[in-house]
C-alpha cells in the first residue's frame, strides 16, 4: 500500500488515474486488500478496476465476488469478470460500471467493436446462472463447507496451504518443482486429478499443487482427496 500511495501522490497532476488489480490472485488464492485500495482511491481522487474472474459466482456471502467479501460494494468503479469458470458459461465475459463508462466502452473499446457476439445459448445459460445466484446461496454455502473441510484437514495433517482461508483456490505448497510433478502423478494414480505448478508459472522455490474446490464435490469426495494427499505426502516426506 505504501508504494501505491507514493505513486498516487506523484501523479496528482494527472486528470485520470485508474488502480487496476485482481480481486483474487489465481495462483496463490490471495485476496486484494480492497478496503485499503478503495480508501486510497477516494483520498487521491482515483478510480478502481478489479478483475474478479477468480471470485465471481462463489466468493463472498452470496457469490458476488471480492467486493462483497471485502465489504466494498459500491466503491469499486469497474468490475471485469468472466462468464466461464464458476459461472460455467465456457466463454465470454462482462464489464460492470457506471452508465457513462459503459457508454464509452461501447463506442471506443476495440475488443468490443471487433469481436463476434456471444452465442445465444451462452447468454441464456449465464442469465439463468445469475438468476440462480440471486434466488439462493445454497451452492455458495456448500462450497464454503467444502473449503473449510479441505483446508482444515490439510492444515491439521501438516501441509502448508497458501491463500485466504476462505478461498476455494487452495495451493498446497511443496517448494520443489520435481516434487510437485511427482506428487501430482501419484495423486492421479489414486484417481485424484490435481496439477503441479512450478517456475515459470510461479516463482522459483514456490512450486505447489493447485487445488480448486467445488460445490459439486460431496463431503466424502473431499475427505477421499485429503486422505490421498496424506498418503502421498507421507510417501514423499512432505508430512510425517
Amino acid at each position: 500500500m505504501d508504494s501505491l500511495e507514493r505513486i498516487l501522490q506523484e501523479t496528482q497532476s494527472l486528470q485520470n488515474r485508474l488502480i487496476v488489480t485482481d480481486g483474487v490472485f489465481s495462483m496463490d488464492g490471495d485476496v486484494a486488500r480492497l478496503p485499503e485500495i478503495c480508501d486510497l482511491a477516494e483520498h487521491y481522487d482515483a478510480q478502481v478496476l478489479i478483475d474478479d474472474c477468480h471470485a465471481t459466482g462463489f466468493f463472498g456471502r452470496t457469490g458476488r465476488g471480492t467486493p462483497e467479501y471485502c465489504g466494498v460494494e459500491g466503491r469499486v468503479d469497474i468490475i471485469n469478470s468472466t462468464l466461464g469458470k464458476a459461472l460455467g458459461g465456457a466463454t465470454g465475459g462482462y464489464t460492470t460500471a457506471s452508465q457513462p463508462i459503459i457508454d464509452l466502452l461501447r463506442q471506443k473499446s476495440r475488443p468490443y467493436l471487433f469481436s463476434n457476439t456471444l452465442a445465444p445459448s451462452v447468454v441464456g445459460a449465464s442469465l439463468e446462472t445469475f438468476k440462480m445466484l440471486n434466488e439462493s446461496n445454497e451452492r455458495v454455502e456448500k462450497l464454503a463447507q467444502n473449503v473449510a473441510l479441505f483446508r482444515g484437514r490439510m492444515t491439521d495433517a501438516g501441509f502448508t496451504l497458501g491463500g485466504d482461508a476462505s478461498n476455494a483456490i487452495a495451493p498446497v505448497m511443496l517448494g520443489d518443482a520435481r516434487l510437485a510433478t511427482q506428487f501430482a502423478d501419484d495423486m492421479l494414480k489414486k484417481s485424484i486429478y490435481v496439477i503441479g505448478f512450478s517456475f515459470p508459472v510461479v516463482p522459483k522455490g514456490k512450486a505447489r499443487i493447485r487445488v480448486q474446490l467445488s460445490a459439486a464435490h460431496a463431503e466424502e469426495e473431499v475427505n477421499r482427496a485429503v486422505d490421498s494427499f496424506i498418503e502421498v505426502g507421507r510417501k514423499h516426506g512432505v508430512i510425517e
